[in-house]
């Protein structure tokens, strides 16, 4: 399983395959309610690997990410479109776009063991266009 990540904002981020390590999307409600709310949130967290640039490579992708967490709100560049495919076998089984998503976390991870590092990126859709949120699977086989 793989997966591939664009997401368009302050500038144009794309995560590859051997960058995206895995995706969670995330519906949450309030616990406290005793039927279904409308105060529903929708999130998506993505974890990945921070890769070294080689022999004089561009630098990669994820560093754009921070760059994205840090844009105020008040500049409109903090909400950025985001679309997740996932990839099995070369197919696309989910495709799950957020058309105006925000960071709500972001972390990297750094450590002496194990290559370079890691990133999380916490993001979550604008709740009064939580309808925008697609969400498709079942695509034919090519």
């Amino acid at each position: 399983m793989g997966f591939r990540v664009k997401i368009e904002a302050n500038e144009t981020i794309e995560l590859g395959l051997e960058a995206v390590q895995s995706v969670t999307f995330i519906t949450d409600t309030p616990n406290d309610s005793n039927a279904r709310s409308t105060d529903l949130g929708m999130s998506m967290l993505i974890k990945g690997k921070i890769l070294a640039s080689i022999n004089g490579a561009a630098a990669d992708a994820t560093l754009k990410l921070p760059k994205w967490a840090l844009v105020p709100a008040e500049d409109l560049k903090c909400y950025g479109n985001v679309v997740v495919e996932v990839l099995s076998g070369s197919k696309v089984v989910r495709e799950i776009t957020m058309d105006c998503a925000y960071v709500v976390d972001y972390k990297e991870i750094f450590g002496d063991t194990s290559g370079v590092g890691t990133f999380s990126l916490l993001i979550r859709q604008k709740k009064d266009l939580n309808t925008n949120v697609a969400y498709k699977g079942g695509f034919a086989a090519e």
